[in-house]
């Protein structure tokens, strides 16, 4: 693949979202749930596999850091940072338990779990969500186009019109970084 296919690629997939009204409206409708979690008190947790929790770690980074200027930092982690914890509950009992376990320490009501999957069918977040559902937690997952298992384990789902990985996750990043730039301005608006 030619550097100008993925790019053109890209700029497709990219287009075909930004045409997507229901999609942009529901990022607006997340931002607003998840100022009203951080409002309350709430977490934002984070969760991926591979390039998804590089994905998931920059977002939760964006929000507990800063986006575009000074600011008190929000309460959101990625939940795959602990590498000793991750080691040893995959070891004791399974990878497809690391994210549930740490949800069933943490989780609470007010909090928000985003995952992240390509193909909607990454088990430990699939789990992680069962967790975060039976606290009541609001759980949203952005995937590729058929959202996999993940489409009827979600309270909100944004599924990227694609099977291209690369793609799909170029997608996730546009769209998380505008959530965490609204989120920014809703939590600490700027005369």
């Amino acid at each position: 693949m030619s550097v100008r296919k993925a790019l053109e690629d890209s700029i497709r997939l990219k287009q075909q979202v930004l045409s997507d009204v229901d999609m942009l409206l529901n990022l607006e409708v997340l931002a607003e749930r998840i100022t009203a979690s951080f409002k309350k008190g709430g977490r934002v947790y984070f969760c991926g596999n591979g390039g998804s929790a590089a994905d998931a770690q920059h977002l939760a980074a964006e929000l507990s850091g800063r986006y575009y200027y000074d600011r008190p930092p929000l309460a959101a982690e990625a939940l795959h940072v602990n590498t000793s914890y991750i080691t040893a509950v995959a070891n004791d009992y399974s990878y497809d338990e690391i994210y549930a376990r740490l949800f069933i320490a943490f989780g609470q009501p007010a909090d928000v779990l985003v995952g992240l999957s390509t193909s909607g069918n990454s088990q430990n977040v699939i789990r992680a969500f069962e967790e975060a559902r039976k606290k009541g937690v609001l759980t949203v997952a952005f995937t590729g186009i058929t959202g996999g298992k993940m489409s009827g384990l979600t309270d909100m789902i944004f599924k990227i019109p694609s099977t291209d990985t690369p793609r799909i996750q170029e997608v996730h990043m546009i769209l998380g970084h505008s959530l965490c730039e609204i989120v920014e301005q809703k939590m600490f608006p700027r005369p």
